[in-house]
């Protein structure tokens, strides 16, 4: 499969799932491929650090040595470019979005369903479990789906 320009990862507030999914296939390939990541909505609020990242993603994503401190959230109409090669929506609101963004484009548009970790309860490590869980699950995916 060839490799292509520009992967869009999309989900419902860029936030979480859209966030890992951009960091890890940044990891994966290094400049080979433009990738961004995009969320249905605004984020509702920012903690006053301006940190715009859940702070567990941000804390399974340093576990391998990706800092994410300073991503910038976006919606699909936030972004700057919309020449995208593959657009990954991560939930199923987000991938009907995929749709009317490839609409009339080249574009290949892939959903990959993939857990929200943030419904998890209980201790703080419960709650890590699951977001490495989901960022295990992307890395494998990622690298299933883009070989180098």
């Amino acid at each position: 499969m060839e490799m292509p320009h520009a992967v869009l990862f999309c989900c419902n507030f860029n936030r979480v799932r859209s966030v890992m999914a951009e960091a890890l296939l940044k990891r994966h390939v290094g400049k080979l491929v433009f990738v961004d990541s995009c969320g249905l909505k605004a984020m509702p609020d920012v903690d006053k650090e301006g940190f715009e990242v859940d702070p567990f993603v941000f804390a399974v994503l340093l576990e391998v040595g990706w800092d994410v401190a300073h991503h910038k959230s976006k919606t699909f109409d936030q972004l700057e470019d919309h020449s995208f090669d593959v657009v990954i929506s991560l939930t199923p609101e987000a991938q009907h979005r995929a749709v009317e963004l490839a609409r009339g484009q080249a574009t290949e548009i892939e959903y990959w369903p993939t857990f929200d970790p943030t419904i998890v309860e209980g201790s703080r490590e419960h709650k890590l479990a699951a977001y490495r869980e989901v960022r295990d699950a992307l890395a494998v995916r990622i690298a299933q789906r883009f070989p180098l």
